[in-house]
């Protein structure tokens, strides 16, 4: 358990952890930059707060997991010597969050507390020592400007009469910051406010159209739009003042970013254009994956204001999702990524070029006369340096997250593949630290460290990492180190390697035996990668004593694109012989385990994996199994929201669907088998596959007399958020495997509040 007292570090010990984070985390040779001040005064220059009161725990428990500090992105100031961030700590005690916005000193890693009001998100430069966050307040949102180097010294910009939910900002010059930020619009295009909408004496709700609902909520008329606008700086107060918003996506029947989890990648703002990416409004986004990249053009910046109507960017033969526009650093050029084939969510992401000013002179970078490209990655998000002659990309490879540069020829006919940056953990987001340099600012995560803030020269021959801020130590804070982590190749099925991560107890004994933690990822066009996780967290399990092996069998995602389209119509087939292929490399080849106590967990596409599994000859092997928010009957996958997924991963749709693609793989056939012991968890408000599929895998366990648990979560939807949530289900999820493994109970459940409804 954390506690909350400062935790005061003599040089001696930070000197050993910073030993252990050159050796285990960079060992090619990168180093850790210190700056000119000592480690413990860079770690407890604040008085009391989440970040610097973050101290060593003795053991990687859940509630250290819930309760450790979650750094946001780091966005550095226009000279990039500061960056801004923001921390959120969960107490348990106090059964409450608290949100800080802090001010990193990159060159010597110095970490401020810039405010810690309640309700504040979202910061970002306006100049080099000035910095702007939302603050909300009932159903309306504060524009605050505060000082960098002055704590508490902060004004009201501007406010905005309905919840914005984030905010991009253009620094113009001195005087003027461009705008764009995110509210709820009304299906005539005004801002929607909640506090405004009359509450209906009935609860009926009335479609004549899909989508009815998605993810976790059903859908209303109301859309997010993009709302543009300009602070100036009056004269006399040599304050940012907020100027009229307007809706730049108003009459146009689009929406962006786009639900649910669009955000500012969705979008982009130069001094005379926005690009952004929105579903095609000529097709039913419950069948259709499709959507297009626009852009809307400004006029008479910054004092009268005119908007094009978005034009749209079409491109041949692409008719898939679009995702990450981004403007060139003049505005002239944009990029975007699309996928080819509409109706497949995980196709190969390509990579395209846009002259703004003449849209049809769009290029696609990588391009090959076969269709399938020169470079088998498919990218997540690609943006300009800052001196546009290269593309910065961030992509999956073989289980790591890793930042790709490329470089464009005069003519952009790039035939060179994107060379890595990166080769370890996990590159969330990265930034550039000004026009004059070819320095980044990235924000990572690893298995063992859940935020690390690091400086990489990107034109370098060989570029190193630089650590300027780990918030764990490197793990140390959470008693994990890297030692704990390895990884594996084997054989799967029809020859192919399948990887898998590793993970042991940080007491690991090499003459001892393990039991096995075999967990299995949901997508199915998913991976294990080597990044920090605050809902399935390895180092979790392997504090509790397993031997934790997470495998990516067929269809996951960062090993060639045809690798994860072989799962098409193979959801029982291919990716279980890779699991049964690799539980015998493991009994094979893993001397430290021991195979007689093995446990098996999984999620989603996992949780179909666990339900089929309990009816063929693998889950025989295993003591006990973790369902979580799976499919039973394949053909119920009718009632989901997002109907275009089935509709491609089974291989057919209504209303000509064959009952052989959507019935072969289903678990239901093989309930005469289920014997191995289950916890069944699913939640109200999982849309995506809801929960008469969970509680029909408990009724046939409890009639077959197999010994199950069912745990359901009414607030929660396909995943478990909320902190006290999380630490009943991960209590409850380790109470059980441990009880079938002779592993000593987690802790008693009923110290939660829990109650066994019997």
């Amino acid at each position: 358990m954390l506690s909350s007292r400062t935790i005061l570090l003599s040089l001696l010990s930070i000197a050993c952890i910073t030993t252990v984070l050159y050796y285990t985390l960079f060992p090619e040779g990168h180093h850790i930059l210190l700056g000119k001040h000592s480690p413990a005064e860079s770690v407890n220059s604040m008085a009391a707060a989440s970040e610097d009161a973050f101290s060593k725990a003795e053991r990687f428990t859940p509630e250290v997991l819930l309760s450790a500090p979650r750094r946001g992105p780091a966005i550095p100031n226009p000279a990039g010597e500061l960056a801004v961030y923001t921390v959120s700590t969960y107490s348990f005690e106090a059964h409450k969050k608290t949100t800080e916005i802090r001010t990193l000193n990159i060159g010597n890693g110095q970490s401020q507390l810039l405010s810690n009001e309640e309700k504040i998100k979202s910061p970002g430069w306006v100049s080099n020592n000035e910095i702007l966050w939302l603050k909300t307040d009932g159903n309306g949102t504060t524009l605050v400007i505060g000082d960098a180097g002055k704590v508490g010294n902060t004004y009201v910009a501007g406010t905005v009469s309905a919840p914005v939910s984030d905010i991009k900002l253009k620094i113009v010059d001195d005087h003027r910051v461009a705008v764009a930020l995110v509210a709820k619009a009304k299906p005539n295009g005004d801002l929607f406010s909640p506090d405004e909408q009359v509450e209906p004496r009935s609860s009926a709700k009335l479609y004549d159209h899909v989508f009815v609902r998605h993810w976790d909520e059903y859908v209303t008329p109301n859309r997010d739009a993009i709302w543009h606008g300009v602070l100036q700086r009056e004269q006399v107060t040599s304050k940012f003042s907020l100027g009229e918003l307007t809706n730049v996506l108003k009459n146009s029947k689009l929406e962006s970013p786009i639900p649910t989890f669009g955000e500012l990648d969705n979008f982009d703002i130069s001094v005379a254009a926005i690009c952004f990416v929105a579903k095609d409004p000529d097709l039913n986004p419950a069948v259709n994956t499709k959507s297009n990249f626009y852009i809307v053009r400004i006029e008479g910046f910054p004092d009268s204001l005119t908007y094009s109507a978005p034009v749209k960017v079409q491109v041949k033969g692409i008719d898939g999702a679009s995702t990450s526009p981004s403007f060139s650093s003049d505005g002239g050029r944009a990029v975007f990524l699309q996928m080819r084939e509409n109706g497949y969510e995980s196709d190969k992401n390509r990579l395209f070029v846009v002259n703004v000013k003449d849209p049809d002179n769009t290029t696609e970078l990588l391009k090959t006369d076969d269709g399938n490209g020169l470079w088998d990655r498919s990218p997540a998000s690609v943006t300009f340096s800052s001196d546009q002659q290269t593309l910065l990309l961030t992509a999956e490879e073989n289980g790591v997250g890793k930042l790709f540069r490329l470089s464009l020829l005069a003519n952009e006919d790039v035939s060179t593949l994107p060379e890595p940056l990166t080769h370890k953990g996990q590159v969330n987001e990265f930034k550039s630290l000004g026009q004059a340099t070819s320095q980044l600012l990235l924000s990572c995560s690893n298995l063992i460290d859940n935020s690390f803030y690091a400086i990489l020269d990107h034109e370098a021959p060989n570029p190193k990492i630089d650590v300027v801020s780990s918030l764990s130590h490197n793990g140390s804070y959470f008693s994990l180190s890297q030692d704990q982590v390895s990884e594996i190749w084997f054989e799967g099925a029809e020859n192919h390697k399948v990887h898998a991560w590793v993970i042991k107890p940080s007491t690991f004994d090499s003459e001892k035996q393990y039991p096995l933690a075999y967990l299995i990822h949901g997508g199915p066009q998913g991976s294990w990668t080597e990044a920090w996780s605050t809902r399935w967290n390895p180092a979790v399990f392997a504090e509790q004593g397993y031997v934790v092996v997470s495998p990516d069998p067929t269809g996951s995602t960062g090993y060639g694109q045809k690798f994860t389209d072989d799962i098409k119509e193979q959801w029982g087939g291919r990716p279980y012989q890779d699991l049964v292929k690799g539980f015998q490399f493991i009994e094979d080849h893993l001397e430290f385990v021991d195979m007689s106590r093995a446990v098996a967990l999984g999620a989603s596409y996992g949780g179909y994996m666990m339900n089929w599994m309990q009816g063929q000859p693998l889950g025989k092997k295993f003591k006990a199994l973790v369902c979580h928010d799976g499919s039973l009957v394949l053909p119920a996958q009718l009632s989901s929201d997002e109907q275009y997924f089935p509709n491609h991963d089974l291989g057919s749709r209504p209303p000509t669907i064959e009952p052989h693609a959507w019935d072969k793989w289903s678990p239901h056939h093989y309930i005469s088998n289920w014997t191995t012991p289950m916890l069944v968890i699913h939640n109200e408000l999982d849309y995506r596959l809801p929960i008469s599929e969970g509680l029909a895998m408990f009724n046939i366990l409890q009639e077959r007399g197999v010994h199950s648990r069912f745990l359901s979560f009414p607030n929660e939807n396909h995943w478990v958020l909320g902190e006290e949530n999380s630490l009943v289900w991960h209590t409850v999820v380790l109470n059980f495997i441990n009880s079938f493994v002779s592993l000593p109970p987690y802790k008693d459940e009923k110290a939660l509040g829990v109650i066994v409804q019997n």
